[in-house]
């Protein structure tokens, strides 16, 4: 394979794992793959180096195609009025009693960040928790989980990594993880070292009671804040690539692992993590749940498990109720 960075690399597995499965077409995996890798001939070479036929690699010479509006399979709603697609009892749809949510804005690295806000409608300063979002950008399901954490009781907010780009909703879909990937972890690990010092600013928080949560790639954005954000109480990072293994004693906060039991790529690196972990003492635990996949948690797509999903929320909710 081309020489990639680490979430470059996660990504590109995790969509040839989306592409096998039928999750993804082939238009979508090989956009993706061109955005990530920078051209159409890294995206073809790429696409040999992972096992494809050559009958399903594009000519390096041929244009990007466009983009396909089928390239995920669809899902169904359960819920209606919640969030488009969410299937889960924890989802919290906008304008719920109890909770008030909003855009903000916040300075970072001389620019500004746009963010999702969502704060419980209590008198008091309280906990609060950042939440990373996936490799899809700031979407409709994060800033559902943003509420659901403002109903638990804590302020809670989910920076657009993509500020600087225009936002999320700006860009092509397939565009959005190589833009992630392009921008590099450390701007990411910037933004939320910045979003750390405005929640904490806020009257209703607790300066001293601050979590962090992400998911997928966020999950591994996560993972580096625990390394780099000392001031973070607690951090629940959601089947993310593990974190540097040389920088694992310098974690300050306590940090919860959740992974998927048929998730071999990222649960199989995991034991490498845990023993890293064990050699410190870093207050740590590492779950695994049972017969899911990768992204479980997502309750907007096929892999999502009810069941399992609504157990790791209570797990990082104990967790977080135990250290934050």
């Amino acid at each position: 394979m081309i020489q990639l960075g680490k979430f470059e690399k996660y990504l590109v597995e995790e969509f040839f794992d989306d592409y096998r499965s039928g999750d993804m077409s082939q238009r979508a995996f090989v956009r993706r793959l061109a955005f990530i890798t920078g051209s159409m001939a890294a995206a073809s070479s790429t696409m040999l180096q992972l096992g494809c036929t050559p009958e399903e690699v594009p000519r390096s010479g041929d244009p990007m195609p466009g983009p396909d509006a089928s390239s995920v399979r669809p899902v169904t709603t359960a819920m209606a009025g919640a969030v488009p697609g969410a299937k889960s009892p924890l989802s919290v749809p906008e304008g719920a009693p109890g909770l008030e949510a909003a855009t903000v804005r916040f300075p970072a690295g001389g620019t500004e960040i746009s963010a999702y806000l969502a704060r419980p409608d209590t008198a008091g300063a309280g906990p609060a928790v950042l939440v990373c979002h996936e490799n899809r950008g700031l979407t409709p399901h994060i800033q559902d989980v943003v509420r659901r954490f403002a109903q638990a009781g804590y302020v809670a907010l989910a920076p657009d990594l993509l500020s600087r780009e225009g936002g999320t909703s700006s860009l092509d879909p397939d565009a959005v993880p190589g833009a992630l990937t392009g921008a590099g972890a450390e701007r990411h690990v910037s933004d939320f070292s910045a979003g750390f010092d405005y929640i904490r600013s806020l009257d209703d928080v607790d300066g001293e009671r601050i979590a962090m949560n992400g998911y997928c790639f966020g999950g591994g954005i996560t993972w580096q804040c625990a390394t780099e954000i000392p001031r973070l109480k607690a951090t629940a990072a959601f089947y993310g690539p593990a974190p540097d293994l040389e920088k694992v004693p310098s974690i300050k906060p306590a940090v919860f692992g959740v992974y998927a039991e048929l998730d071999q790529r990222i649960t199989g690196a995991m034991p490498a993590l845990r023993d890293a972990l064990a050699a410190t003492d870093v207050r740590h635990k590492l779950t695994v749940y049972p017969g899911v996949d990768h992204a479980f948690h997502n309750d907007t797509t096929e892999r999502y498990n009810e069941a399992q999903a609504t157990a790791a929320w209570r797990d990082m909710l104990a967790w977080f109720g135990e250290y934050v």
